[in-house]
């Protein structure tokens, strides 16, 4: 059986030596001609090399003239090489709702100035352009084309029989139709369905009412967010701030304008601002800025920007997919952010209110995402919050809330992790106790379900409907916490660091990629999991991956001058992602991170800072840190050598044991280390080039069993009964048992041995084993107008209206039996805001689940679907479940909406 096989990386795996700078230069001062052209590099590979002042890539050059100003000549190539093929489609109310995903219409566009127009396009029915391309022929700046869509069936649809059913079976009703709008590939297109609506720029227009919809765009139109400044020079006062100097003057550059850029992200109410386009308080940008060195810069605003994520005594879920909490729970990272503010300031006022903080937050989420039988929490990936960008296209984000996923596990442990060092530190014993066993049991749920022995790190995440499967794709924040936070043993860190793919750029937020997404999550870069890869690196010893990974977070930063958000995986260029930021909060802490945290080698503790220095050869010399403020001590450092063993360390001229300061230490103070000029640690790294996987299979169910399209590039497929691998096939069918419960998946399988994500679940259900009952039936059904739902009506559900709503049931025969609601959501986008609903479910008197009724569309009120399911034993018999609202535990991150729309319960029997 193939599988995405670790031998397929091992084959391509290296180590890489890196070279020692020849020349040490002085700090500050501008190196000499004939130094930087005959000085080494400090790594190099095809694409760039990063020198002691410059970084050199294809043609551009960033140079370091000081300490304190740069210049560059990078300019992004984004439209230079565009195709002239156009990749699109068409989508009403911005969903992906016109053909299956990944069939598109195909047009190419040669005319240049004088522009190009599709033919009429007809809704749900493909275009293919034959046309072919010439090898060496890119579509031209400016160009302008006109895209025409004829409507006049789907209006059709709407005046005989009121809805239109789309390619899925989905029903688009008249009174929910707000407009139609073109999706793609080639800017000013994007990929980006859920957001559609906020590109008006792309809406489709019909000013005669003839229902023939056209549209002209400038295709490839040059745009100032493909360039760059040309010039840095340090403008602001950061005279306060510790001072750096190293024998390298672009790493003292690029700490210098990294501060500058701290400061520019502070607003006038002592908050962080998360980027130059991004204003306010975002609750895992800030934890992340804050871990990674915002706690020691700037505590005070670190606290008041923590505190602006505090709603009721509880900390706020960002708004996101499906409304956010609990669909995403990754909220809980404020807690490693709190304390790392503690360590640095031993602040005991903010230990016991951020302590009490966290515990009524990891309350409610232990009644709303924890998994007894996985010890897994629910929840989409850590910061991950564009679905598409990391799932499937079939999840919704009831699908995405029953997933569980590596990042948000490690956060969470490493949150109960917190929360019990707090309680000890308050001698609350049993708090203390309570939060260590929690942790343990998410630890081993996560070394028990998301381990890959055959490839020797994390899997992205459990996923499913009733049963769960493994991704095994790489997911690189998740894969750096877990060596950091201690949820891998020591071998497994060392295997992580080893076996995780990087790829020429960087390490990528997910890899393999996923096919037809544009880069962002997907296919991209961010320089704040760079920076935790880069100290999962050095906690391991690795550093061979250690000085690569400097050199990522080190190229875009100088030749773009500034810390950007992102940057595509597959090229290393800023210009491409679908948003993108200058001075992005966590992206200058990651930055910043690396002079602290590697070179210096920071660890701070609850009474205590601890020197674990780690200087990679390349970045050898005497390293200076003055002014550095802890707690109620000044410190000067100076760092002699290179390794991560230390020779000797002294404070004040004395031998400091065990190479620790003590939380008390009060004035000014010089500590001198001597490494020991020697690594102890592997090196191994798995470099790989950019990949992408198979696409998703298309599966459906038919009288003789399973059947799907072939997938381009897929050499055999493997089968899936209630997430458990059963067979596999090079025929794109497959037959299945009607007689008892299944839910079937299909994986393509390339040549290579990679994978695609998981078919949606194919449900069989036998005769008389799901029971239906119409909760009109138990309660009175609503007034409003909406459509699509069955028997007589629906159920309203809100905080004011049936916060109680018992169901009698009556089971056949004794099982295993999910229970799930169907409901509507109308109250917000798929893809953003904080109106997701929660329900508690009981059995008489016993709590048996949450439920999450995510949003599924604004205003669309008559689109129907399901609510995750609970999945329980019952006896055969009468039954007395009830679904209620209960405080604080149902409320969501809005606070007054929390309302849906029921339309039946379900009991499957599932085994």
């Amino acid at each position: 059986m193939l599988y995405f096989m670790k031998n397929v990386f091992d084959n391509l795996k290296i180590s890489i030596l890196v070279s020692s700078c020849l020349g040490v230069l002085a700090c500050c001062q501008p190196p000499q001609e004939s130094d930087r052209t005959q000085g080494q590099p400090l790594w190099s590979s095809t694409e760039y090399a990063i020198y002691p002042d410059r970084v050199v890539q294809e043609g551009f050059d960033a140079q370091a003239i000081s300490g304190t100003e740069m210049t560059s000549s990078y300019q992004s190539q984004a439209n230079k090489y565009v195709s002239p093929r156009i990749d699109f489609k068409f989508s009403i109310n911005g969903k992906d709702n016109e053909m299956p995903s990944g069939q598109d219409h195909h047009f190419s566009c040669f005319a240049g100035e004088s522009g190009c127009q599709t033919p009429l396009i007809k809704f749900g029915q493909q275009f293919k352009d034959t046309t072919q391309v010439p090898a060496g022929t890119y579509l031209e700046q400016n160009t302008p084309l006109t895209i025409r869509l004829d409507m006049r069936h789907v209006f059709d649809a709407f005046s005989k029989q009121g809805f239109y059913r789309t390619h899925s079976g989905e029903k688009i009703y008249e009174e929910d139709f707000k407009g139609v709008y073109v999706a793609g590939g080639t800017a000013p297109m994007v990929w980006d369905f859920d957001n559609l609506a906020n590109f008006p720029q792309l809406e489709m227009k019909d000013p005669d009412g003839d229902r023939i919809y056209e549209l002209t765009l400038p295709m490839n139109a040059p745009d100032q967010k493909k360039s760059t400044a040309v010039h840095w020079k340090l403008s602001s006062d950061i005279s306060s701030l510790p001072r750096y100097s190293s024998p390298y003057p672009l790493v003292n550059a690029l700490y210098n304008m990294s501060l500058e850029e701290m400061l520019l992200d502070i607003e006038a109410d002592s908050t962080f601002r998360t980027g130059k386009e991004w204003a306010g308080v975002w609750t895992r940008d800030i934890s992340y800025s804050i871990i990674l060195g915002m706690a020691n810069l700037q505590p005070r605003v670190s606290q008041n920007s923590l505190m602006r994520k505090v709603k009721g005594g509880r900390i706020i879920q960002d708004t996101g997919t499906g409304g956010a909490y609990p669909v995403s729970t990754d909220r809980i990272v404020w807690a490693l952010a709190a304390w790392e503010i503690y360590k640095a300031t031993g602040d005991e006022d903010w230990l016991a209110q951020s302590y009490q903080i966290i515990k009524n937050s990891l309350e409610d989420d232990f009644r709303n995402a924890y998994n007894p039988e996985t010890g897994l929490v629910k929840g989409e990936s850590s910061f991950l919050d564009w679905r598409e960008q990391t799932y499937p296209d079939w999840m919704q984000p009831v699908d995405i809330y029953e997933s569980e996923t590596l990042g948000t596990n490690a956060v969470h442990y490493g949150a109960n992790k917190v929360l019990a060092q707090m309680a000890a530190a308050m001698r609350v014993d049993i708090t203390a106790a309570k939060h260590e066993a929690v942790a343990a049991k998410i630890k081993e749920g996560m070394n028990k379900h998301l381990w890959q022995d055959d490839k020797g790190y994390y899997g992205q995440y459990l996923y499913g409907r009733n049963f769960k499967t493994l991704s095994p794709r790489a997911e690189a924040l998740g894969e750096a916490l877990s060596v950091l936070f201690d949820v891998a043993d020591a071998s497994r860190q060392q295997q992580i660091v080893e076996n995780t793919p990087v790829t020429e750029w960087g390490i990528p937020c997910i890899y393999p990629q996923i096919p037809n997404i544009p880069p962002y999550h997907n296919n991209g870069v961010w320089p704040f999991v760079q920076a935790f890869w880069s100290l999962a690196a050095a906690k391991t010893g690795n550093e061979a991956a250690l000085t690569e990974s400097l050199a990522a977070i080190y190229r875009p930063a100088a030749l773009f001058l500034t810390n950007k958000e992102n940057f595509v995986a597959s090229t290393g260029d800023f210009a491409g992602t679908q948003i993108n930021s200058d001075r992005q909060l966590w992206s200058v802490a990651g930055n910043i991170g690396m002079v602290y945290k590697v070179f210096f080698g920071m660890d701070f503790q609850a009474d205590q800072l601890r020197f674990a220095p780690f200087v990679p050869q390349a970045y050898k010399g005497r390293h200076q840190l003055s002014n550095f403020r802890y707690r109620n001590a000044v410190l000067d450092i100076e760092l002699e050598g290179w390794g991560n063993s230390i020779r000797s360390i002294t404070l004040d001229g004395k031998e400091l044991p065990d190479a620790t300061i003590t939380g008390n230490l009060e004035g000014v103070h010089q500590i001198r280390i001597i490494l020991a000029d020697k690594v102890s640690g592997q090196s191994g790294i798995n470099k790989q080039t950019h990949y992408v996987s198979p696409e998703v299979p298309k599966v459906t169910l038919a009288a003789d069993g399973l059947s799907w399209r072939p997938v381009s590039g897929a050499v055999q497929y493997l089968v899936l009964k209630n997430g458990k691998r059963i067979t596999q096939t090079t025929s794109n069918q497959s037959a299945v048992s009607k007689d008892v419960y299944g839910e079937y998946q299909v994986i393509a399988v390339d040549q290579q041995g990679v994978e695609s994500f998981a078919s949606e679940p194919v449900e069989v259900v036998p005769v008389n084993t799901r029971l239906v009952y119409e909760l009109e039936t138990v309660t009175g059904k609503a007034a409003q107008p909406y459509k699509g739902f069955s028997g007589e009506g629906f159920v309203e559900v809100s905080k004011n209206k049936n916060r109680q709503l018992p169901m009698s049931i009556t089971i056949p025969e004794d099982g295993l039996y999910a229970i799930d609601f169907r409901y509507a959501n109308g109250n917000g986008p798929i893809n953003t805001e904080n109106k997701a609903a929660i329900r508690t479910l009981k059995q008489g008197n016993e709590v048996i689940g949450t439920l999450v009724l995510p949003q599924r569309g604004t205003n669309e009120w008559s689109d129907w679907g399901f609510t995750n399911a609970v999945v329980v034993p019952l006896k055969k018999g009468t039954h007395t479940l009830s679904l209620t609202f209960e405080e604080p535990y149902n409320e969501n991150m809005n606070g007054e909406v929390n309302e849906a729309m029921l339309d039946y319960l379900r009991l499957t029997k599932l085994k």
